[in-house]
C-alpha cells in the first residue's frame, strides 16, 4: 500500500516537529531546573520528559487527524480515541507531578527534624493529606473525561444514569464503610488528632505515626515492627497521644524500700544525678513517698524530658543508678522480710 505524497510530507513534517519540539522544551525545562531560585527540581526535566512526547505525540496527530490529511476512514476511527487518551493521559501526569513539585518546594521551609517540630509535622500531615485526596480527584476525573470522549460509552453512561435509582442505593450500602473511612481521612487531615511522628500508644502499642492515608495509617512501633490501623481507629476509639500540643513528657521511676532508707538522701543523689545527663530538660524533679505496705515503702520520682524516647531513656538511667546507690550506701534499707523468734519459742525449740 503506497503512501499519499502529501500525507508522506505531513508525517515526516510532524516527526521533525516532534523531534525540535521535545528538545526545545526538554532543554527550556532542564535549563530553568538548574537555578535554585526557581520552582522546578533540579531532575524536573528527566522526572517529566515521558509525559511530555506523550502530549507532543498526541498534539501533532489530533492535528493531523483535524487536517484530514489521512486517506482511509478506518484510519480516523483508530487514532482518534488515542490522540484523545494521549492528550487526557500526558495532561493528568503532567498535573500531578506539578502537584507534588509545588507540595515539596513549600515544605521545604519546615524541618521535621528539628527537636521544635510540632508546626513541620502539623504542616506535612496536611499536605500529604491533601495531596492523596486531590491525586484521587485528579485521577478520577481524568477516567470520567476518558469515557466521556467515547460516543458508545457516553449513551451508556447515560442509559445507566436514568436507571440507576435502586443501584445506587445498594451501591450506597455497600460503600458505606469504605467512604466512612475516606471521610475519616478528610477529617483527620483538618482536626489532626494524629500528625505524622507523633508518638501514641495505639492497641497497647507505643510507636510513632510513620504514613498518613485517606484510609489508613502506619504506627512504626519501638522495636520496628508496623502497626496498620484504619483511619476510623482515631476518629471512633480513644487513643494516646504524647505530643499532641508538645513533645515534652514527664517520667517516673519507683522504687521500693525500707522504712529506714533516708529520703532526703534520695533527693540529694537525684539532684546529682541530673546535673550529670543531657536527658533532663530541667523542668521538674520531684522525689515523694507515695505509699507504704506492711513491707515496704514506695518512692515516686518525676521527672521531664524534652520528648517520650528522651524520657525512657532517662528513667532507665536514674533507676539504675539509685539502685546502685543504695546496694552501696544503704544495703539495709532495701527490701525486706522480718521474722521475730520469741526468746521463750527459741528455748523450746533448743530442748
Amino acid at each position: 500500500m503506497s503512501l499519499d505524497p502529501l500525507m508522506f510530507r505531513y508525517i515526516l513534517a510532524g516527526v521533525i516537529s516532534l523531534l525540535v519540539c521535545f528538545l526545545i522544551a526538554f532543554y527550556i525545562l532542564k535549563k530553568i531546573g538548574r537555578d535554585p531560585r526557581n520552582i522546578l527540581p533540579v531532575n524536573f526535566a528527566q522526572r517529566v520528559w515521558v509525559p511530555l512526547l506523550i502530549f507532543l505525540t498526541a498534539l501533532i496527530l489530533k492535528i493531523a487527524l483535524l487536517s484530514k490529511i489521512f486517506r482511509y476512514e478506518y484510519t480516523y476511527d483508530l487514532l482518534q480515541p488515542i490522540s484523545t487518551l494521549g492528550i487526557i493521559l500526558s495532561a493528568t501526569w503532567l498535573i500531578i507531578l506539578t502537584l507534588k513539585i509545588l507540595k515539596n518546594r513549600m515544605l521545604k521551609r519546615y524541618d521535621v527534624n528539628t527537636s521544635d517540630n510540632l508546626k513541620a509535622r502539623k504542616i506535612y500531615t496536611q499536605f500529604n493529606i491533601l495531596e492523596n485526596i486531590i491525586i484521587f480527584i485528579i485521577v478520577i476525573l481524568a477516567i470520567g473525561i476518558a469515557l466521556m470522549s467515547f460516543e458508545s460509552i457516553r449513551s451508556v453512561g447515560v442509559s445507566v444514569l436514568t436507571s440507576a435509582g435502586i443501584a445506587g442505593i445498594i451501591i450506597g450500602f455497600s460503600a458505606q464503610k469504605a467512604i466512612g473511612t475516606l471521610l475519616a481521612g478528610i477529617q483527620i487531615a483538618f482536626t489532626q488528632p494524629i500528625r505524622l511522628q507523633d508518638a501514641v500508644i495505639v492497641e497497647g502499642e507505643w510507636g510513632w505515626i510513620e504514613e498518613i492515608t485517606l484510609t489508613y495509617v502506619v504506627i512504626k512501633i519501638w522495636d520496628k515492627r508496623r502497626l496498620v490501623v484504619p483511619s476510623t481507629y482515631f476518629i471512633e476509639t480513644p487513643f494516646q497521644n504524647w505530643t499532641k500540643n508538645s513533645a515534652d513528657l514527664l517520667g517516673t521511676v519507683f522504687l521500693y524500700t525500707d522504712y529506714t532508707v533516708p529520703v532526703e538522701k534520695i533527693r540529694e543523689e537525684l539532684d546529682r544525678l541530673l546535673e550529670t545527663t543531657p536527658l533532663w530538660d530541667q523542668q521538674v524533679k520531684v522525689v515523694q513517698v507515695t505509699d507504704a505496705t506492711d513491707r515496704s515503702m514506695e518512692i515516686r520520682i518525676l521527672i521531664s524530658a524534652k520528648d517520650s524516647p528522651t524520657a525512657f531513656d532517662l528513667r532507665v538511667f536514674i533507676r539504675e543508678k539509685l539502685i546502685d546507690f543504695l546496694k552501696e550506701n544503704y544495703p539495709e534499707s532495701l527490701p525486706k522480710s522480718r521474722v521475730q523468734i520469741n526468746k521463750e519459742d527459741d528455748t523450746q525449740a533448743q530442748n
